[in-house]
């Protein structure tokens, strides 16, 4: 519908039962037109009753069958509860809905240990004991490369659990917001509600809608002591909290790095270039945290808190962090990518070593290396490894880190894969016999899997975060390459993500 600018738009109510939804143009000279909109039909509600939660599916919903034999996802049930279901979307091969009464509650089941849990959407296994969530999603890797990639595996090896089931991750965001979310109960009091502020995350699906976070049990303290007093500080003094809606405000985000060394980062982005207030709020997070071994920050005036494109400050200490890994050493800025479970990425690249099977004679070919990580961490079992990545950020940190670590048979190019990973490169680097391969979730271009077949490389170790993707470029692969084993790893307990490790052998 072509309406002219210079009418805005008012909405009524409707004016008869074949329309719902009257709207009037005012022009600016106090003209108007109406037009009206026909009814929606209202959706329809099904309930289900006592319906069996069989299995658990994608994004961390579980599955029940209905009566007519579709699949019902469901966010807020364990497998093996019976419940009584409410639908809100309806398509042709299944429901989507929400579970209205609990009939049996399964045995599979733990209590939730965080006091977000249901409303957060963090965490959506929280009330799923551990060695279910394993079990799950050790079953989802075998369907997905069984069922999706029809690929035949010589060996699934057990998936490995995190020793760490809390406290694991070692970076966390948060949002300041002048708009807290409000539950149910404080909409429908009569307390007058004073505090609008939050600093926490946004609630699944809202992006303006930010959840005040009192303790979160995914990042050790002093985490939750920082952001806590922090929030304490800026509504005491009147420092303004973001408004996401209308782009204004002084707090904006909240970056928390920890490392195993016990090395600490503190990010905040500021939505104004207050300077004095900017003074005020770095100063009292300086003394009142004195572990802080990195302070910066940023001024975002941007629609979106991406950091990738903004100027990062150094308030205090250094502009990075430092991780170790058998003995190595890796710098991590603001905007440097490492693995956010650092306990557990170690397990996993000692995995990905293994499968590479290297006798210190292979020159290897890391794909989609990042920051060099894996690269580094097996370049003392290999003649020499080159890595590639997109992100010329991560290259810099790669070469760094080489360069720190006193590694001399690394080298490191920018660009994009399906475009550097070439013939001619190739031919000007030599044939790798080992290929490591850790693609985003999207998995790899096409391009890049027909140049991998070209590349010929007696192995290909594949590492995934999405194994529907992994599974889909091992079918392209299956002509030229066998699947000799798998395994799992758990990098994010409490939630659905897993990792995958593939060995891959020339025919």
């Amino acid at each position: 519908m072509n309406i002219n600018n210079s009418f805005f738009l008012e909405r009524n109510h409707p004016p008869s039962q074949k329309y719902n939804n009257k709207i009037v143009l005012k022009g600016l000279k106090g003209s108007q037109k109406e037009l009206f909109l026909p009814m929606r039909k209202k959706k329809v509600k099904q309930i289900f009753e006592s319906l069996e939660v069989v299995d658990t599916a994608a994004k961390g919903k579980t599955v029940a069958k209905a009566p007519d034999g579709k699949v019902v996802f469901l966010n807020n049930a364990v497998p093996g509860d019976i419940v009584d279901v409410e639908t809100f979307k309806k398509r042709k091969a299944y429901y989507e809905g929400k579970v209205t009464h609990f009939h049996k509650l399964s045995e599979k089941r733990t209590d939730p240990a965080c006091e977000h849990f249901g409303v957060c959407g963090g965490c959506k296994w929280q009330n799923m004991s551990y060695e279910h969530q394993l079990a799950f999603k050790e079953k989802e890797v075998t369907n997905n490369l069984k069922r999706l990639g029809k690929i035949d595996v010589d060996q699934y090896i057990p998936i490995l659990g995190s020793k760490e089931i809390y406290n694991y991750r070692n970076k966390m965001e948060f949002s300041f917001s002048s708009h807290r979310w409000l539950s149910y109960e404080e909409i429908n009091s009569d307390v007058e509600l004073k505090d609008r502020n939050a600093l926490g995350f946004h609630i699944p699906g809202m992006w303006d809608k930010i959840l005040d976070i009192n303790k979160c049990h995914l990042q050790a303290d002093p985490s939750n002591e920082i952001r806590n007093e922090l929030r304490k500080f800026a509504s005491e003094n009147g420092l303004s909290f973001y408004n996401l809606r209308e782009h204004e405000g002084l707090l904006r985000s909240l970056m928390i790095r920890t490392a195993s060394t016990g090395e600490l980062m503190v990010l905040i982005q500021f939505g104004a270039p207050d300077e004095d207030q900017i003074e005020q709020v770095l100063s009292f997070l300086k003394n009142q945290f004195p572990q802080i071994t990195s302070l910066l920050y940023a001024v975002n005036q941007k629609q979106n808190d991406s950091i990738y494109d903004l100027t990062i400050q150094c308030y205090a200490g250094r502009d990075y962090i430092i991780e170790e890994m058998e003995g190595l050493q890796f710098k991590i800025q603001a905007k440097s990518f490492y693995q956010t479970n650092s306990n557990q990425a170690y397990e996993l690249y000692k995995i990905t070593r293994d499968f590479a099977g290297l006798t210190g004679d292979e020159l290897v070919y890391d794909l989609y290396t990042g920051t060099g990580t894996i690269a580094q961490f097996v370049a003392k079992d290999a003649k020499k490894v080159i890595g590639i990545e997109s992100v010329e950020d991560a290259i810099k940190d790669a070469k760094s880190n080489a360069e720190v670590n006193k590694i001399d048979n690394v080298e490191f190019y920018v660009g994009d894969m399906k475009n550097v990973f070439s013939d001619s490169f190739v031919e000007t680097h030599g044939a790798a016999d080992v290929i490591i391969t850790d693609p985003p979730r999207v998995g790899m271009h096409k391009d890049v899997v027909d140049q991998l077949i070209k590349a010929n490389p007696k192995r290909i170790v594949y590492v995934s975060c999405n194994s529907a993707t992994q599974a889909r470029d091992l079918d392209l692969l299956r002509d030229h390459y066998k699947v000799i084993k798998s395994q799992a790893v758990d990098m994010f307990p409490q939630t659905h993500h897993v990792e995958n490790v593939v060995l891959l052998e020339k025919i």
